[in-house]
């Protein structure tokens, strides 16, 4: 059976669903760049919608298996069948996968955090040190 291209069926759920704010943020450091700040994962709301309306987003190891084919050669995920609806977890877990780099959250072997999902409230709203954010490395405090 064919499906329409991802971009369609995005547009499509834009067109007609609520947009959503997620509660969580994913906060995260590059293993690679230790003086980079920690950066901050933001579900789009249209995206969120769309997750967990289901029949939109393609399945994650079809994204997984296109990072390995080169820019130009056909992709499998913007044609592959969409899969069912997910609850706000399982779609903050599917866009760590789909946006985050494999080396933060499944090849880092380090003895430091470099990953938490937070609610939003944990995020500082006071940006003016926002270069300087770093992963707390406490069980008490979750956030920058």
């Amino acid at each position: 059976m064919k499906h329409g291209h991802l971009w369609d069926r995005l547009a499509e759920a834009k067109s007609r669903l609520k947009p959503v704010q997620s509660q969580y943020r994913v906060l995260f450091e590059n293993p690679d760049d230790l003086d980079a700040p920690a950066a901050v994962l933001v579900p789009d709301p249209n995206w969120m919608a769309a997750a967990l309306a289901g029949g939109i987003l393609p399945p994650i190891d079809t994204y997984l298996q296109d990072q390995d084919v080169p820019d130009g050669q056909p992709k499998e995920h913007p044609y592959a069948k969409p899969i069912g609806p997910m609850t706000e977890e399982q779609a903050i877990e599917y866009l760590i996968q789909k946006d985050i780099p494999p080396q933060v959250w499944r090849d880092y072997k380090g003895n430091r955090c470099i990953m938490k999902i937070v609610p939003v409230e944990l995020i500082p709203s006071d940006r003016s040190f926002r270069n300087a954010w770093k992963i707390k490395q406490t069980e008490t405090e979750m956030a920058a």
